[in-house]
């Protein structure tokens, strides 16, 4: 085995073990991992107050390049005695460039390499996740604008409430995906901290520019005191976690309707046949086996959340190699998540409207409020409104007719106009908010990949 960065007389049980599954993991890190130490060589070129320089720029546009290669490789590999991205990008510039590729750990701990990778990761696939919830909140609007004003009955409890609409239900859920994106900002915001400079947490003797690697990095900020850099580890994964989880707990809910309201029981929808399954024992079936497992992948990225937040409660100060398992959390967490954002696209996009059927559902007590507010507006106070209308029940039981038993859906969904009512949905308001959403993210996947082409010059 080929002498790693730690004792080479390591037990190989005891090595498996610390390595875990870094070497697969850390595949997706490898781009960010190039980013980051062409920003440090870049840096350490431009130190100023040494008798002579750690490396010379030339020397660092020597390494810059071949780190340019190693982040385009479709072939790049971690092994097992590398145990890490971070010495398997060393050992390939040691291998092309001899001492000088040695020179490029100078000043740096795989404890700040690592926290740069995963916030430059996250920065990207935030930015990412936040693309697709504007994706599936689109696809959701347009569903319910084509549907429009066809009645829905309203539900409460599970029970029939009031009068509603496709395109309010639609909307709705639209609104609360796209809602999450402040969460998911927070998240954003807390990773956009560079970190790199810290080391192992306190700092080396050197005249490092911490500013300098910041803005290469384009890094909204440096994380200042080096003693925290090092704790932040886990707090970013654990905070992304969150955004995660609460977002697929809103995409759950989105499902668990779709489910619901496509039984024969209701049959207001139609799921797309290509998106359903079948029985190995009953013909006619067509099974919502997606939408159920967003449920149950919604308890998995908890779970993860869950884990997160337990391994940070009780560690004291400084790295602790805990920390190590957050990455498969989080990783875990965004593919799952932004694995549910896309397939839920493609279902509502096939996704159809049974306007009969939607139509059909409607029994007089949908209406028993409106028409208690009908009276009140006729000058009746609500109490007793509320009473008499709960009373012509009574009669409505006993097979007699009230003011409640022969309502049209249609003309009582068009008597409500007010801000986000039945027709009172604001579709600009939705176009705006998804698209500038949209563009916000696109704009700063650009700049994130500029500052990464210009490293690699």
């Amino acid at each position: 085995m080929k002498k790693t960065i730690t004792d080479s007389t390591i037990d190989q049980d005891v090595l498996t073990y610390t390595v875990g599954e870094d070497p697969v993991l850390d595949l997706a890190l490898a781009k960010w991992d190039c980013m980051g130490t062409a920003a440090h060589v870049t840096m350490l070129s431009e130190m100023k107050g040494l008798k002579k320089p750690v490396v010379t720029k030339s020397e660092a546009a020597k390494v810059r390049k071949e780190l340019g290669k190693i982040a385009a490789s479709k072939d790049f590999k971690i092994l097992v005695e590398d145990q890490d991205v971070h010495m398997a990008v060393e050992r390939l510039l040691t291998e092309k460039l001899g001492d000088l590729g040695k020179k490029i750990h100078t000043g740096r701990s795989r404890n700040d390499q690592v926290a740069v990778d995963v916030r430059l990761h996250m920065k990207s696939e935030i930015l990412e996740t936040e693309k697709e919830v504007c994706a599936l909140a689109a696809e959701l609007c347009s569903f319910g604008f084509d549907a429009g004003a066809i009645p829905l009955v309203g539900r409460t409890h599970l029970q029939p409430a009031m009068p509603s609409t496709v395109e309010m239900w639609a909307t709705g859920h639209a609104e609360m995906i796209v809602d999450q994106l402040a969460n998911l900002e927070a998240a954003y915001a807390l990773a956009d901290a560079n970190p790199l400079g810290s080391a192992a947490g306190y700092g080396v003797p050197l005249p490092l520019d911490r500013q300098r690697t910041t803005k290469l990095l384009g890094f909204a900020r440096t994380l200042h005191n080096c003693f925290g850099a090092s704790m932040a580890r886990g707090e970013c994964e654990a905070s992304l976690l969150s955004a995660l989880a609460q977002l697929m707990c809103v995409l759950s809910r989105l499902a668990e309707d779709m489910i619901l309201f496509s039984m024969p029981e209701f049959q207001y929808f139609k799921l797309p046949r290509e998106y359903c399954t079948g029985s190995s024992i009953m013909p006619q079936k067509f099974n919502p086996d997606v939408l159920e497992l967003v449920r149950g992948k919604t308890a998995q990225v908890i779970g993860w959340q869950t884990a997160a937040l337990t391994l940070l409660h009780a560690m004291p100060g400084g790295y602790n190699r805990d920390l190590q398992d957050a990455k498969l959390l989080y990783m875990k967490g965004l593919e799952t998540t932004r694995t549910t954002l896309r397939i839920l696209a493609k279902v509502v996009a096939g996704m159809k409207v049974n306007p009969d059927a939607c139509r059909a559902a409607f029994t007089p007590g949908v209406f028993a409020t409106d028409v208690a507010l009908r009276k009140v507006a006729e000058g009746t106070p609500w109490r007793d409104a509320y009473h008499d209308v709960r009373d012509q029940f009574a009669l409505l039981y006993d097979g007699k007719p009230c003011e409640v038993s022969n309502l049209d859906p249609d003309e009582q969904v068009a008597l409500k106009t007010h801000e986000g009512t039945c027709l009172g949905i604001d579709h600009d308001l939705y176009q705006k908010r998804i698209s500038e959403a949209t563009a916000a993210a696109e704009a700063r996947l650009a700049a994130l990949e500029k500052c990464c082409k210009a490293l690699f010059k």
